[in-house]
């Protein structure tokens, strides 16, 4: 991908095409493990938030919940081995659809993309980032906690937004409530959600998935019990609202 520069680095003006919604396929280049992920809403019910100390070990995470039926999988970029991650995932596990997460700036998004990432995902959003992320031809997740930035950006075309943090921002009751104002706009909740939890978010008509780590526990990852998280990736991907 060429530089995100600031050119195209603020909301769209009148000038600009409503692509910038996650259905980014159409209108930008396909990153280099192949196409653009249309809609990252329907790649699962659930996606698994994936926070790697060790590049070691994205590969076999990455088949264990493959194996489990969770072939979205999303790289946090809050360790220095993510990006390595990302890409070892990209090159050696072709089922897996890695993402990149917790993007905050456009430099983020060129090495993510560079990397390989299929889709991104932030918590939240400014122009800068905004245009980033569309600049980047990959299907995207900006994210929001309130009704104003909802607006905001089904203003600017783009109605598949992350609801972060889900839990603590009012959870399944603040996201029924928007349902009726703002029925184009879809979510996917992350933050807080659980197994036992999680079912209530898809139930929702403005629920297309929900992002979570309960099938990632710590005493797993530090155990390299790929076969426990194979199970739980499994029964993560049978949840359906």
């Amino acid at each position: 991908m060429g530089g995100v520069t600031s050119a195209a680095s603020s909301p769209a003006s009148g000038s600009s095409p409503a692509a910038g919604s996650s259905h980014l396929s159409a209108s930008g280049p396909a990153s280099a493990s192949g196409p653009s992920v249309p809609s990252v809403l329907g790649l699962a019910p659930v996606i698994p938030v994936v926070v790697l100390a060790d590049a070691a070990d994205a590969v076999p995470l990455a088949r264990a919940l493959v194996a489990g039926g969770l072939s979205a999988i999303e790289v946090t970029l809050r360790t220095p081995a993510a990006l390595d991650a990302i890409r070892a995932i990209t090159d050696e596990v072709p089922d897996a659809v890695v993402g990149a997460g917790t993007l905050l700036n456009p430099e983020q998004v060129a090495a993510a993309r560079a990397a390989g990432a299929r889709f991104l995902v932030s918590p939240g959003w400014s122009p800068r980032l905004l245009g980033a992320l569309r600049d980047s031809g990959l299907a995207f997740l900006p994210g929001v906690s309130t009704a104003s930035e909802v607006v905001t950006l089904l203003d600017e075309g783009i109605t598949e937004l992350k609801f972060f943090p889900a839990e603590a921002a009012g959870g399944t009751a603040y996201l029924k409530s928007l349902a009726a104002p703002l029925p184009q706009a879809r979510f996917c909740p992350t933050g807080g959600i659980t197994l036992a939890s999680a079912p209530t978010y898809l139930a929702l008509p403005n629920v297309g998935c929900v992002g979570g780590t309960w099938m990632l526990p710590a005493d797993a990852l530090a155990a390299k019990d790929w076969a426990r998280i194979e199970r739980l990736a499994h029964q993560a991907a049978a949840l359906r609202g």
